[in-house]
């Protein structure tokens, strides 16, 4: 799924994709929200993205079904 990170006083978003369900995705924003601490997530290319909690502007999550690909009716 796709996941979208808007940070304050900056323009630009940090996009990802993850294997993560959407469940385990807000889990970690609120615990890190709670916690003060860092969020972190893991890509689908295994990179590590770690952004300060206190830094987040919002977070936009995608849909958790994979996207069909081709041309055929379905």
């Amino acid at each position: 799924m796709e996941i979208k990170i808007g940070m304050r006083q900056t323009n630009r978003e940090i996009v990802l994709e993850s294997d993560q369900s959407r469940d385990d995705v807000t889990a970690a924003v609120n615990k890190a929200l709670a916690d003060g601490g860092p969020l972190t997530f893991d890509d689908d290319k295994g990179r590590r993205v770690i952004v300060p909690s206190d830094a987040l502007a919002y977070i936009e999550v995608g849909e958790e079904k994979a996207r069909r690909v081709g041309f055929g009716v379905a």
